[in-house]
């Protein structure tokens, strides 16, 4: 498998297909194991985050396959994103990161949510008291920072809204350059892919399946009778179909297995 590449607003490119390291089963082993595999098949971008816990076995797996000469560090796309406890300071969150995967720098840094957290809450779902008020301009003047110092190449957020991308914009010396949000079949996103279009922040797709194996996610999309004809019909199967309704200006983001 190749994986295409679109050019961000900064110039810089990302492949169309990535490899997402979130799961709420898989152990440390089992993800390198899979980033292994993905390698072979041909994945280039790899997401990760540090709510997810992934980071330590994106970078080992990138490393040893760096050190067996598979790959260069320049062959790869790596993401991970501010947690909401951290947004008092990205810089040294992003540091941190980097140290858990054992890296310089990564390509693309995302606000994970448009929420800040208290510094004791984790995952999985915060609850009413654990929020804190959310200063996007102060957090994006940190992220911008993390691009000054060269800790990262692009910077962008993750599940904000259109009401939310206008707010940035107003303000940001840096524009996002990712935005990415769940969107699928059932969930097209219409109204926040015409807004990002317009702006020029690539959209970048995560649950293209539906989140099957996710704490929230379902098999809606796998099991539509509408996608699951078309599959019959060439051949294929649904993953395929929605791998294949992936268009230039939107990149997917595939699941670490359970």
């Amino acid at each position: 498998m190749r994986s295409n590449k679109v050019r961000l607003n900064n110039g810089c490119t990302i492949p169309v297909i990535g490899f997402g390291t979130y799961s709420a089963e898989n152990d440390r082993e089992t993800t390198e194991q899979a980033i292994h595999m993905a390698l072979e098949m041909g994945y280039r971008h790899f997401d990760t985050a540090k709510i997810y816990g992934s980071e330590p076995a994106v970078g080992n797996a990138l490393q040893e396959a760096i050190h067996v000469g598979m790959i260069q560090r320049e062959d790869v796309f790596v993401t991970s994103k501010l947690w909401g406890s951290d947004h008092h300071d990205p810089v040294s969150a992003l540091k941190q990161s980097l140290k858990n995967l054992g890296m310089e720098y990564i390509d693309l840094y995302l606000v994970h949510w448009p929420v800040s957290l208290k510094s004791r809450v984790t995952y999985p779902v915060p609850q009413e008291d654990d929020f804190e008020h959310f200063d996007l301009e102060q957090v994006w003047c940190g992220m911008e920072k993390c691009v000054e110092m060269g800790l990262c190449r692009s910077i962008g957020v993750s599940n904000f809204s259109c009401k939310k991308i206008e707010q940035l914009l107003d303000f940001a010396c840096i524009p996002p350059a990712v935005n990415q949000v769940e969107m699928h079949p059932m969930w097209r996103q219409r109204k926040l892919r015409k807004l990002c279009g317009d702006y020029g922040i690539h959209i970048s797709a995560y649950s293209p399946l539906g989140g099957p194996g996710n704490l929230w996610g379902s098999t809606a999309v796998v099991n539509n009778p509408l996608i699951q004809s078309i599959a019959l019909k060439h051949k294929a199967t649904p993953a395929q179909v929605r791998k294949n309704k992936i268009h230039l200006n939107s990149n997917a983001l595939s699941k670490a297995p359970s």
